[in-house]
């Protein structure tokens, strides 16, 4: 490196980068079990919010209030916790790890001003990490990682920064190094303030002097991080060149100038359960995050117009109904003030900050902050709500988030007949809060379904439905829509008489009955001649046909056939609409029978996105599944990650999601949708018109 910065000199002169005014919004994200619930327990007694940092495990903290969350140890929805911290206002999002619950941030992170990413040097989390640095990089949110657990570490911090690298796209900037005693990090020096701090249990860290074993470490490690910075920054290219040392203040403008930039990933260091390193990551946080006015500009929200807030969740409560917690991006609101959704305009009754699931009542919110809503019917998750219908119009047209596709289901049967109704509202409710929950009656299989993101999604939300709308329900696996269709062509008669006093009925087709092609679906036609069965009757016919195709011989749907008719007869009299109709249902029933009837599956296209290391165990659980691999490749734009195109049979798809998850810590995934359908044979096909049929014949 040569010789190391020499004192002195300020040349290159740099503007000053103002702190952030107003109140702010931080998310703090990453992987499952990675320690963000603690960390903001931890940031919250650094904040005076709450009186003493307490184990999460224990069932008393801020975040994770739920029933359900502690019930399960984990994160299922965002917590939010609002603080003053030396004279300003910060709302804290903790958002759930478990990428079943991840549906949740796609409409909380586009309107906060930055994110903290708490993750571990975990060579096993780091696909779990890089679709959490993916989301926030497409939507430009300035981040943080804080490296978690480092009392606990075992390897030296620059070979965790190697690691954590893989996961982001942008340059990971080390901020702070451990200072180590006998292979347990006992504190850190801060590479841009050049000074040591070592642990102190829930209790700010101590200042003390740089040890002359680790002035070298911190030497080398802050003028990495100063080359890092020079990257965009000419006058401290040409300073490091010069051997002269850059003044402090021009090192913190051009960390906050990158971070802002999204041009580096500060990294700090700690230990969220002792409460170490939680002040110096407030404090940069508080110095170098953006604010409002950012987070604006990124949202294209301007700065004219009336009051506008971002809704980025939806909370039932037991007794004070529907909240909308939201953040005001411009102007004011105030409670019992109008306010206008995409879906119509509701008045504020109630307004309130959170701590968790608590609650204090407020009259107005100003820009940035951060509030709950009371009793806005129309408006949902994700939407835009303005003061003005008029005035904010375009305001209104900006999109909520998508919803992810389903990837796992469950049948749901009410166990008292009477609850069909309850289940229904309290469906609603559940995914006014969770949009990314499909609530499905099928009629055509008499089947009540439930689709979300995964099993213990579905198992949080049938836990909710029991404790807070006192719903219980039976759950299985969703019938499979099997078809049928025909081998053989034949020709068939249609025959109905009756005569029953007064005018009888008459009908008489003659028809030739034979298989299409897979996925053409049902055509009807005629060559009649001489007029043997009028014109008239045509149309009748085709619908008796259809009538006949919604039960096939095998017991279920068929498709794929055509009808033609060929020939028959009528009365002048006796023939009507309902006798050609009903003779046309006859002779078509026969038909399916003598055609040879084969049995139809569903298969769905599935890609499949693992990280590479898992492609392997990923065919596997295809291969069992009796699916076909179609092909297999790089996932285009991810690195370490790969695409598996496959076609699986809709049978073999209950807990797909389940194995694959297990089979790469968490992370891999799948979209799937419906390809064709495809013949059952042998005693699969046996077993299945057997089950069909026993089922039908018990109900």
């Amino acid at each position: 490196m040569g010789q190391m910065l020499s004192q002195a000199s300020s040349q290159g002169a740099h503007s000053h980068e103002a702190r952030a005014q107003g109140p702010r919004l931080i998310a703090l994200a990453g992987p499952f079990q990675c320690g963000k619930t603690t960390l903001l327990e931890a940031i919250l007694a650094h904040a005076g919010a709450i009186p003493r940092q307490g184990p999460v495990a224990a069932g008393a903290s801020v975040g994770d209030s739920s029933p359900e969350a502690r019930a399960h140890q984990m994160s299922v929805e965002a917590n939010v916790a609002t603080v003053d911290y030396m004279g300003d206002h910060y709302t804290f999002v903790d958002l759930p790890g478990s990428v079943e619950f991840a549906h949740d941030s796609r409409n909380i992170l586009p309107a906060v001003d930055a994110a903290v990413v708490v993750c571990e040097a975990d060579p096993r989390k780091i696909p779990a990490l890089q679709l959490i640095l993916r989301q926030l990089e497409e939507l430009g949110v300035p981040h943080f990682i804080f490296l978690n657990k480092i009392d606990a570490a075992t390897i030296d911090v620059r070979e965790a920064l190697s690691i954590l690298q893989q996961a982001s796209r942008t340059p990971l900037l080390l901020r702070q190094v451990p200072i180590w005693n006998n292979g347990v990090a006992i504190g850190f020096i801060d590479l841009a303030l050049e000074r040591a701090y070592v642990y102190r249990e829930h209790a700010p860290s101590e200042v003390v002097d740089i040890s002359g074993g680790d002035v070298a470490t911190e030497k080398e490690a802050r003028y990495s991080m100063l080359e890092r910075l020079a990257d965009y920054d000419d006058a401290l290219m040409e300073e490091l060149i010069s051997d002269i040392e850059p003044p402090r203040d021009q090192v913190f403008d051009d960390l906050t100038k990158e971070l802002r930039a999204g041009l580096v990933v500060p990294l700090f260091i700690g230990s969220a359960e002792r409460g170490a390193g939680v002040t110096r990551l407030l404090k940069a946080m508080r110095h170098e995050a953006p604010g409002i006015e950012a987070t604006r500009v990124r949202l294209g929200v301007g700065e004219g117009g009336p009051a506008l807030a971002r809704i980025f969740r939806t909370i039932h409560t037991p007794h004070g109904g529907k909240m909308s917690v939201a953040r005001v991006l411009r102007g004011a609101l105030a409670d019992g003030q109008t306010v206008a959704s995409p879906q119509g305009e509701d008045r504020i009754s109630g307004m309130s900050h959170l701590m968790g699931t608590a609650t204090s009542k407020t009259t107005e919110a100003k820009t940035g902050d951060v509030v709950a809503l009371g009793r806005l019917d129309h408006a949902q998750t994700g939407d835009t709500i303005v003061a003005d219908a008029r005035a904010g119009a375009a305001d209104l047209q900006k999109t909520r988030a998508e919803t992810p596709d389903p990837v796992h289901a469950l049948a749901l049967n009410v166990k008292d007949r009477k609850d069909e109704m309850r289940l229904a509202a309290a469906m609603t409710k559940l995914i006014e809060e969770d949009p990314s929950l499909v609530f499905v009656h099928d009629q055509e299989l008499s089947q009540i379904k439930l689709f979300g993101q995964g099993e213990m999604h579905l198992r949080v939300a049938l836990e909710r439905l029991a404790s807070r709308f006192n719903v219980a329900v039976d759950c299985s696996k969703p019938t499979v829509a099997y078809r049928e269709t025909i081998r053989h062509k034949v020709t068939v008669r249609g025959r109905h008489k009756k005569q029953s006093g007064g005018h009888g009925q008459f009908g008489d087709v003659v028809m030739e009955i034979a298989p299409r092609g897979r996925g053409e679906g049902f055509a009807f036609s005629e060559r009649v001649h001489g007029g043997s069965v009028p014109r008239q009757y045509f149309s009748s016919v085709e619908a008796g046909c259809q009538d006949a195709l919604l039960h096939g011989p095998l017991g279920f749907p068929v498709v794929d056939v055509e009808a033609v008719l060929t020939d028959g007869s009528y009365h002048s009299v006796d023939s009507s609409d309902m006798a050609f109709r009903t003779a046309a249902r006859i002779g078509m029933s026969e038909a399916l029978e003598k055609a040879e009837p084969i049995l139809l599956e569903p298969v769905l296209a599935v890609d499949i996105f693992v990280p590479s290391d898992a492609m392997s165990r990923a065919t596997g659980i295809v291969s069992a599944r009796r699916g076909q691999i179609m092909g297999f490749g790089p996932r285009e734009g991810w690195e370490g990650w790969d695409k598996l195109e496959t076609l699986i049979p809709e049978a073999e798809m209950d807990n797909l999601i389940v194995e694959l998850r297990s089979a790469t810590a968490g992370a891999g995934f799948y979209q799937a949708r419906f390809d064709h359908l495809a013949e059952v044979v042998g005693k699969q096909a046996r077993d299945i018109v057997a089950a069909h049929t026993a089922k039908a014949n018990a109900g």
